[in-house]
């Protein structure tokens, strides 16, 4: 058996790629999909599909359409949600996505420090697993594999 992995969260630090090298060396059964990585890309999306916009209110509209899509179907497919909450970044996108593997019935593991504990606490209150680090994801993950 092998499961779709969405990995929800920031896309500025190499958190996803250090995951991927980890589950490989685990010999886990793992596939991963996640929101567009290049940060440019995203941004640019919806001017790259649909032309020029007229403003930047609009531009980042459109460039929504296009990842909320991306995110949507690769999140109905997804067998889990790793939702990463990390400490240098704005958040928001990690806590829509996290939401919304909630509200699709996915299994969610959240990974935050603990010191994130109090502003996240009804997310991760509603998630399968709470974990400090993507490494401890891999274990819960790993765990499921067992005979």
């Amino acid at each position: 058996m092998e499961l779709l992995v969405y990995l929800a969260g920031e896309i500025h630090s190499p958190w996803r790629d250090d995951l991927k090298k980890k589950a490989e060396s685990l010999q886990l059964p793992l596939v991963f999909k996640g929101p567009m990585e290049d940060h440019d890309r995203s941004d640019n999306i919806g001017e790259e599909i649909i032309g020029n916009q007229p403003n930047p209110v609009q531009k980042d509209e459109a460039a929504s359409a296009f990842n909320n899509l991306r995110t949507q179907i690769w999140m109905k497919k997804a067998d889990v949600v790793i939702a990463l909450f990390g400490e240098n970044y704005k958040q928001w996108n990690t806590a829509m996505d996290a939401s919304t593997a909630i509200s699709l019935n996915k299994p969610l593991i959240l990974i935050r420090p603990e010191k994130l504990h109090h502003p996240l606490k009804e997310l991760s209150n509603k998630a399968q697993v709470v974990v400090e680090t993507p490494e401890q994801a891999l274990q819960a993950l790993s765990y499921v594999f067992e005979s």
